[in-house]
């Protein structure tokens, strides 16, 4: 198996909606984002397939260092191996991969966030961050779509944290800003123990604004002339928006459900938003 074959198959085995998005680009760019999106797989699962924080840190150290071989030339897993062969087309800084690693240790130290400033952070490392190398993938010419791409990225964190409140409690962390919650009348133990009602609904629904006030910011932001070139961040912003959408319709049933769309449904928008960006 080839360093891209692996990176191919971490990305079709995921099922993310990011897949969708890479399908229609062309090659060189597909492969820069495909190996993109695998190193992230590998140090969040790093973090979030580890019961052992011990051991979780031990192996974002291990990708710290894989990270540094890989701009000195000699990249020696799968991934990083993959990326290396992007390196020449694509700017990619080393720092900005290293902050990725930093945010998803923000998960070993970091199982409550007391404001939204807080968690902000957290969002950018891993979220944003991504989200303005793979606008160095896809290309632009006007650097106004770097903060469209930033922005994006924080979007997309805030869709997953409300998509999985459930999940994410049973792994004992709330994301959900603690202000927020008693500014709605919700305790921690609601949340823990998967008990909705009128006030988590209300405090959903507040979530659910938030982020969509911050794909609409994103998307002003992104300059006419780029669009063409940012076309793979149009598909997953179509996807996700459609996915809280649902989340919204159904009730925001998101302690007990996991709220997705089916593949079809994702397959169908990344066309009809590729022809019409």
């Amino acid at each position: 198996m080839t360093p891209d074959d692996y990176c191919q198959q971490r990305a079709a085995a995921s099922g993310s909606s990011f897949y969708y998005s890479f399908l229609f680009l062309e090659p060189k760019r597909r492969q820069a984002i495909t190996a993109l999106y695998a190193f992230c797989r590998e140090v969040d699962d790093a973090v979030d397939e580890c019961t052992d924080p011990g051991v979780a840190r031990t192996k974002l150290a291990w990708w710290r260092s894989e990270v540094a071989m890989l701009y000195q030339g000699q990249p020696t897993h799968p991934v990083t191996q993959a990326l290396s062969s992007t390196l020449a087309s694509f700017s990619l800084p080393q720092e900005q991969l290293l902050e990725i690693i930093d945010g998803m240790e923000m998960d070993l130290d970091h199982a409550r966030y007391p404001d939204f400033k807080a968690l902000h952070l957290y969002c950018y490392r891993v979220a944003s961050v991504v989200g303005l190398l793979a606008a160095e993938i896809f290309g632009y010419r006007d650097r106004r779509t770097l903060k469209y791409a930033h922005d994006l990225g924080l979007a997309f964190q805030l869709t997953n944290i409300i998509r999985d409140v459930g999940e994410d409690a049973r792994r004992g962390r709330i994301y959900l800003p603690q202000d927020e919650l008693a500014r709605f009348g919700v305790t921690e133990d609601d949340i823990l123990q998967g008990r909705s009602g009128d006030a988590f609904r209300r405090l959903m629904e507040f979530q659910v604004d938030r982020a969509r006030a911050t794909y609409a910011q994103a998307l002003a932001q992104l300059p006419a002339g780029d669009r063409k070139a940012q076309r793979a961040g149009l598909v997953m912003a179509a996807i996700y928006r459609a996915t809280l959408d649902a989340i919204e319709r159904s009730g925001c049933p998101v302690l007990d459900r996991h709220v997705s769309l089916s593949a079809p449904h994702k397959l169908w928008l990344a066309a009809k938003t590729w022809l019409l960006a």
